[in-house]
């Protein structure tokens, strides 16, 4: 069966294809009774490439299964894809700050402690062996 056009633009934009994806339809669980138990309306959904599952009963139809089905399957790829670039994007802005150049102001405070360590070591005295 084709997919939603919303679901393939979503798809698209993420870069995947849909034939990446293991598509079962299962018998559900849960209340619902005699019907539940002997209709496979139950869209399961593995993304093979990430092992992302979903797993859709919400309504006795099993197409609209299948569209939640997808569309949580997006969303999850879609949150993944975000969460990886936000990473990338913290690693880059990490890097930055660790190899930027000092500040005049940060030179001048540390000269300036560096003095003031200097001259508290020099106030020490040498130790005597004398006991």
């Amino acid at each position: 069966m084709p997919l939603p056009p919303q679901i393939d633009r979503r798809l698209a934009v993420l870069g995947l294809r849909g034939e990446d994806v293991e598509e079962r339809f299962v018998r559900g669980s849960g209340p619902g009774g005699q019907k539940i138990n002997k209709t496979s309306s139950t869209v399961w959904l593995r993304h093979r490439p990430t092992g992302v599952e979903v797993r859709c009963q919400a309504e006795r139809s099993q197409a609209a299964n299948r569209e939640q089905a997808w569309a949580e399957l997006c969303g999850k790829l879609e949150a993944r894809a975000r969460a990886s670039a936000q990473a990338a994007e913290q690693a880059r802005e990490t890097e930055r700050r660790r190899t930027r150049q000092k500040s005049y102001g940060q030179k001048v405070r540390m000269i300036e402690a560096k003095k003031h360590r200097a001259k508290h070591k020099a106030r020490r005295g040498r130790v005597s062996g004398d006991w």
